[in-house]
């Protein structure tokens, strides 16, 4: 009793920190709804199943002959299981119904998005029902009928064991003898079961409209000429053999409901499956290409409906590959807004320019977004300074990891388009404390995608700060401290709470430590994603979050999706699959099949306090509404959303890879041609990847003007090749779709432009290099093979870049960034080179302004924005960090400076050590906690100060 006890205690105390959790975030409906649908359907599936096992045991008990006559081993048998007889009467119903209650909990979604469905307004071709039948009353028909078939398949084979063992079933020779009531139950059961499989098998043929078996997903032509009939037929058939069973409990004859059991299952080899070959193999085959046209054309339209993409504009480009003087003249908008820094290479930049201490840290692949500054858009390169706390080594102490040590500080931008003259990002936004051109706004992020498992915050007004905010710099070297004042997490207000959370996250000190008292707060599950994903678990999240600063608060956007894979006529795709790409790696198992996507909520997460908004961006959706009935008041409308807000949300990076993997084959609408598959493409592998290394090139951001346009706008892009023949692909552009992914900023408004997708369409006959076509040529042109050997020489290595690729000019641009990075450990990579490309044409400069104008035959007619930079020479090396970590981009200080320096840290170290050797005697935790922590970047900056 004692063990039951503490176990569900900490059952308890699991259930409880959920409740405090969603309860301070304000989604505790979503956590009530869940638990409140999960108890209700375990009951259902429980009783549904336990009940009629339960039932069909008794019953074949008590009908039992008593005065059968048994042979030797069935006395045996009974004079083993009667002591068990009553035990196992009752367990095996209850261990059935758990398994059945359990099975039907896990699928709570399913009920509640039935009882609250919403019509999608678009009906079938085949059937003619609304969608919202297949994605919401089909798959809970085939639940139900399938659960109802284990019940009925389980409690016949029950009965079948339990008049065996009574003898109310007896083998003699070839001879079964079946006592008349076995045989009545028996009969009935068996009835039951066939008229179940009947319901099943007339609901199979609605299904054939999301089988994806075959050219197309949908019902084909053999499908809507042979399977469907063949499935109604068999329905009825099975309907007819059930009603034969229940005649056979009534005269007692077996005769007859065998006899159509086996012509069941001879109709359905002949109907269900030897039919259909025929017409497959003798009617289709021989003229597939006529025939599956109306379907093809079915699953064309339903598809490029359910992927959001049937509104693509489709444009025509006929582009020049000869590279005239002032071609850009244009296109200077454009030209000026080439995004220079590519965010997946510059984050050691990043971690050597603004990391300052060793707890500090930033993402390997940063983020674009863009903001207004001195009246116009200006593309930037993003970060958080987050905490990360295995920086702190011996310093990782309890009270340091969980009190003193609590947020990051600050966020971090870059211009996209500049660099300084020896190659490192120009920041509009830096340093400790946050200075630059995005205005005031709350820099500490107590929530970001690195944040400590959980930290104990707040305090009395009176209490003195313990929480290190950000490191002393310049003359005055001492910390600052304070206090979190949000409302961030659950309150630590009384014993019992300390007590729950102390065996939630397995440590004593959350009891015992004086820094937790009634004011503190306990902060967990920290990471954007993971919030937004716990309280709004009926969202398929975008792989990647950003942070942004909005109406004065660093925020994190998050976008979500509502998806299905029940779409009729809907082309399914895995999602974890289409989205990887050289950014992402491919899952080694996915079972994450999706044929309808819409960004329906946006959502944000404050790094200071933790909140979490959400807004219906797409209110039309009708799994969107379907979700707002369960969970009333969870998501905000759009309207609410204010101005800035807009102004930074994006078009999704991982909904554009899923229609961009749908239009490679849907972008043809022709049935003939589709089937054909004469203009089938795909994305270009990403050529600055390994050899081998064969991943896709991923989207990118940039301000530009797509033709149609009036003026730029910060767009999605990405490049379609011809589809792989023969294990080889022409690497020559056949398409360049773009989206516009700039929502205006206008308070509650979305631009009227928004999420429209524009493909460029390129002649067959046009062949514009591609992506892998350029590299090749930049790798293997000798005057740029030259010039890179200059630069790698000594302890330097070149990295490229991004390849970008533009529409300007009437033809495609590439542009291509190359860095150059010292081999020694605290490097990091700086801009020294561009490399451009129109048609066959190449040049590889020091800007991108002396770039263009080289490849345009002396005047490109536009500014890149750069031409007044003056990177280092080549075969000069880059000028690069001291030794360790957080050095501010400093160069190393005079040998004569650093004795100095080194006899200063140490009286300085001294001094730390009396500190926290008094305050221990003393019985201050708080002080000696400050510091450990003051002696720990001492010792930092001693390591960086000597490299030793």
């Amino acid at each position: 009793m004692v063990a039951v006890l503490v176990v569900a205690f900490f059952l308890f105390a699991g259930l409880y920190t959920d409740v405090l959790w969603y309860d301070q975030l304000g989604f505790l409906n979503v956590l009530t709804t869940q638990w409140a649908a999960r108890v209700v359907l375990f009951l259902i599936g429980f009783v549904a199943m336990a009940i009629p096992v339960w039932g069909s045991i008794q019953i074949a008990y008590r009908t039992r002959p008593v005065y059968a006559k048994l042979n030797s081993q069935l006395d045996r048998y009974q004079e083993v299981f009667e002591p068990l007889r009553r035990l196992a009467m009752y367990g095996i119903p209850v261990v059935l119904g758990i398994f059945g209650g359990v099975s039907a909990s896990t699928r709570w979604e399913m009920p509640l998005m039935w009882l609250n469905r919403t019509e999608f307004g678009q009906t079938d071709p085949q059937f003619g029902f609304d969608v919202s039948f297949y994605v919401f009353d089909l798959p809970m028909l085939r639940s139900i009928v399938g659960f109802a078939s284990a019940v009925v398949l389980l409690s016949g084979l029950l009965v079948i064991a339990t008049n065996y063992l009574y003898g109310a079933i007896r083998i003699s020779g070839r001879e079964v003898v079946i006592a008349k009531a076995a045989r009545i139950q028996i009969a009935v059961t068996a009835g039951l079961y066939l008229l179940l499989q009947a319901a099943s098998i007339w609901l199979d043929q609605y299904a054939t409209l999301t089988d994806s078996e075959g050219l197309i997903t949908g019902a084909s032509y053999t499908d809507v000429h042979a399977t469907i009939p063949g499935r109604t037929i068999l329905a009825a058939i099975a309907a007819v053999v059930a009603i034969l069973f229940i005649v056979t409990a009534i005269i007692g004859r077996w005769r007859l409901p065998l006899i159509g059991t086996a012509l069941l299952i001879i109709s359905s080899l002949i109907i269900g499956s030897l039919y259909p070959w025929i017409v497959q193999r003798f009617t289709v085959d021989p003229s597939a290409r006529s025939l599956e046209a109306p379907y093809i054309e079915r699953n064309i339209d339903m598809t490029r409906d359910a992927y959001g993409v049937a509104d693509l504009e489709e444009i025509p480009y006929e582009a020049t590959t000869n590279a005239e003087p002032g071609a850009l003249r244009a296109d200077a908008e454009t030209t000026a807004s080439i995004r220079l820094m590519d965010p997946a290479v510059i984050a050691p930049a990043y971690r050597q320019l603004e990391q300052f201490r060793q707890y500090y840290g930033f993402p390997s692949d940063l983020d674009v977004d863009r903001y207004e500054i001195d009246g116009s858009s200006q593309d930037a390169i993003v970060a958080v300074r987050d905490l990360d706390l295995s920086g702190l080594g011996d310093a990782a102490s309890w009270y340091n990891s969980h009190i003193v040590y609590t947020h990051g500080y600050g966020l971090v931008a870059a211009a996209g388009n500049q660099r300084s003259a020896d190659g490192q990002p120009v920041f509009l936004q830096s340093g400790i404390p946050s200075t630059g051109s995005l205005g005031d706004f709350e820099p500490r992020v107590y929530f970001g995608e690195s944040s400590p498992d959980y930290s104990i915050v707040g305090a009395p007004k009176d209490a003195k700060p313990v929480e290190l905010d950000y490191p002393g710099s310049g003359d005055d070297q001492s910390q600052k401290q304070t206090t979190f004042a949000g409302d961030g997490g659950p309150a630590l207000d009384n014993a019992f709470k300390k007590l729950v959370y102390a065996l939630k996250f397995q440590s004593e000190q959350i009891i015992f430590s004086d820094a937790v008292n009634d004011d503190s707060q306990i902060l967990y599950d920290r990471d954007p994603i993971q919030r937004v994903n716990k309280v709004a678990p009926y969202l398929t999240l975008d792989s990647d979050t950003y942070p942004t600063v909005v109406d004065g608060r660093i925020v994190w956007v998050v976008d979500g999706y509502t998806t299905t894979d029940q779409h009729p006529y809907s082309k399914k795709q895995s999602m974890s699959e289409t989205i990887a790409d050289a950014q992402g790696q491919t899952p080694p198992i996915a079972f994450d099949d999706v044929n309808y996507i819409r960004n329906s909520v946006k959502a944000t997460v404050d790094a200071y306090d933790g909140t979490v908004t959400l807004y219906a961006w797409d209110a039309e959706d009708p799994l969107i509404q379907t979700w707002q009935k369960i969970f009333p008041a969870s998501i905000h409308p759009m309207s609410e959303m204010s101005g800035e807000l807009m102004a930074h949300v994006r078009y999704p990076e991982d909904l554009f890879k899923m229609q961009r993997a749908v239009l490679g084959r849907y972008h043809i609408e022709d049935p003939a041609a589709f089937y054909s598959r004469e203009d089938a493409w795909t994305t270009p592998n990403d050529p600055t990847a390994g050899t081998n290394e064969a991943r896709l090139q991923p989207p990118y951001y940039l301000t530009m003007q797509m033709p149609g346009q009036d003026a730029p706008s910060y767009s999605l892009y990405s490049t379609f090749i011809p589809e792989t023949k023969g294990g080889e692909s022409r690497n020559v552009l056949r398409g360049y779709l773009a989206v516009d992914s700039d929502a205006g900023s206008e308070a509650g408004k979305r631009a009227d432009t928004y999420g429209k997708l524009r493909l460029l369409t390129l002649p067959e006959e046009d062949n514009v290099p591609g992506p892998g076509q350029v590299q090749n040529t930049f790798d293997s042109d000798p005057t740029v093979g030259r010039e890179l050997n200059i630069l790698q020489q000594g302890q330097s290595k070149v990295l490229n870049g991004n390849l970008l690729t533009v529409p300007v000019g009437g033809g495609l641009l590439y542009v291509q960034p190359v860095y150059v990075q010292s081999s020694g450990g605290t490097s990091y990579p700086l801009l020294q080179k561009v490399l451009v490309a129109f048609g066959e044409d190449i040049a590889f400069e020091n800007t991108l302004d002396t770039a263009l104008d080289v490849l345009f035959g002396g005047d490109s007619g536009a500014s890149a924005g750069d031409g007044e930079v003056e990177p280092v020479e080549p075969g000069t090396e880059p000028e690069q960090p001291g030794d360790g970590e957080g050095d501010g981009g400093e160069t190393a200080p005079p040998a004569g400076d650093v004795d100095t320096q080194v006899a200063k840290l140490l009286d300085e170290a001294k001094a730390a050590i009396d500190d926290k050797q008094a305050a221990l005697a003393e019985g201050d935790f708080a002080a000696y906690g400050e510091a450990d922590a003051r002696l720990a970047e001492i010792v930092a900056e001693l390591i960086e100060l000597t490299g030793e």
